[in-house]
């Protein structure tokens, strides 16, 4: 690649990057609404029970990551994963809407 090629911005490493992420995020919420059904979240839920063995490994790396607990952090992992599932569907919606924008 010579100096006088120029990337798009939406080909730029970071840009990828994001993008994976955000598919990734996608996924994830899919499997959660496929998967679990929401009257049982009272009960908590066994995330690894109701997901599938194929869509277990990216919908809990993307649940484990954001609901990673920060220094002084005193939730319970019940508590951060709750969180981390509306963080989820935050991001799912944001990048919906931005996609609608470009």
């Amino acid at each position: 690649m010579g100096s006088s090629t120029v990337r798009a911005l939406d080909r730029e490493p970071a840009a990828l990057a994001m993008r994976i992420g955000v598919v990734a995020a996608e996924a994830a919420l899919a499997t959660f609404a496929r998967n679990l059904d929401l009257d049982d979240l009272e009960d908590g839920v066994d995330f690894q029970g109701a997901i599938g063995p194929a869509e277990w490994p990216v919908f809990s790396l993307v649940i484990d990551t954001l609901a990673e607990a920060g220094p002084g952090d005193r939730r319970t992992l019940d508590e951060r994963r709750a969180d981390a599932l509306n963080d989820l569907a935050r991001i799912c919606m944001a990048a919906k809407r931005s996609a609608g924008a470009a």
